[in-house]
């Protein structure tokens, strides 16, 4: 079978490797359709990320069509349409054993610490696979990742439901973290960027409140959309000091910051904004089961959209050209996959 693997920053070489067949009784065999190129894959890509060993074999969101199953699973079928968790864990930890997996002091992410799924076939468990239903198409399947990262981050916080909310940041977990603030029931939800073309794709994709802070400054968006208000939660999806600033400086006393971005250089954080703000500022990783779930339930319903996020497919044997292409076109575009 077919496998993709990024020897090193920038580069990508192709192999043909012995595809994987026995299963244990717990185990589903996928064969890839889908894979979503993402912003974390793009940090690997430039040799960025702080937590990414090479070679590696990238590839953690992904949709596919089940294969084969083990005899002990119960939940799927060959034919199905699926994907699944990335997340490795050991079980035994103090996160792990309060249920809070996702922050395993052991973890290893597929496509970073692990091998991912830039391949035509892939096994998993059982129970970090997640059916999708028929009416969910390939293309969202591979979006069911990030999407859960937006379910997830969006349950970070003491409560959106009739609070204000900025999200910082229009890219691909930018956009869908506050499509969840308003599907949880925010009162009103501002996306800032500093590219209109991804605020548009935010307005295609029902986040009204936009606001270009290249052009206008935050601090007089802020004021325009919220007036006297105020917000009381700010998303930090843009993983750059200066939105992590704007955040904490604006945000109303007491309030909550969620840290979502990746940061390729350590920010620095104003104590001063923290301590006599008295604010809360959550971290946000990944996310866990029922996550998926939640994240497919709302996809299926309509709710979540994912169709403007979509900018371009590349086949397998074209990965390098996709890094380029996001490379030459930069905030022009959103999502792209790989079909294999």
């Amino acid at each position: 079978m077919r496998q993709a693997i990024m020897t090193q920053p920038g580069e990508i070489q192709f192999k043909d490797v012995i595809q994987p067949k026995d299963l244990a009784s717990n185990e589903v065999l996928l064969k890839i359709q889908r894979i979503g190129v993402c912003g974390s894959d793009i940090h690997v890509f430039h040799g960025e990320h702080p937590a990414t060993p090479y070679p590696v074999v990238q590839g953690h969101e992904y949709s596919a069509i089940i294969e084969a199953i083990g005899k002990a699973v119960t939940k799927a079928t060959p034919g199905q349409k699926a994907t699944a968790r990335p997340q490795l864990i050991c079980g035994e930890c103090g996160p792990c054993n309060k249920g809070q997996y996702n922050a395993c002091q052991y973890l290893k992410v597929q496509g970073f610490q692990a091998p991912g799924t830039a391949q035509d076939f892939f096994i998993v468990p059982e129970e970090r696979l997640v059916v999708l239903p028929e009416i969910i198409s390939l293309d969202q399947g591979a979006m069911v990742e990030p999407a859960a990262v937006g379910a997830h981050s969006t349950r970070r916080t003491s409560g959106i439901k009739g609070k204000n909310v900025v999200v910082s940041g229009a890219g691909t977990i930018g956009n869908l973290v506050a499509q969840f603030a308003k599907v949880r029931g925010a009162n009103k939800v501002l996306i800032t960027d500093i590219s209109d073309s991804r605020l548009d794709v935010a307005r295609q994709c029902g986040i009204d409140n936009i606001l270009n802070v290249m052009k206008v400054p935050f601090e007089d968006g802020i004021k325009e959309i919220f007036g006297s208000e105020g917000f009381q939660i700010g998303m930090e999806a843009a993983g750059v000091q200066s939105s992590l600033d704007v955040l904490m400086a604006n945000v109303e006393k007491g309030g909550d910051v969620i840290i979502i971005g990746v940061y390729s250089k350590n920010p620095v954080v104003n104590m001063y904004y923290l301590g006599e703000h008295e604010l809360n500022v959550f971290g946000s990783m990944m996310y866990k089961h029922e996550d998926y779930l939640e994240a497919v339930d709302l996809i299926a319903d309509g709710k979540i959209k994912l169709e403007p996020l979509i900018s371009r497919h590349f086949p397998f044997e074209e990965f390098l050209d996709a890094y380029k292409f996001i490379e030459q076109e930069g905030d022009k575009i959103m999502k792209v996959i790989i079909d294999l």
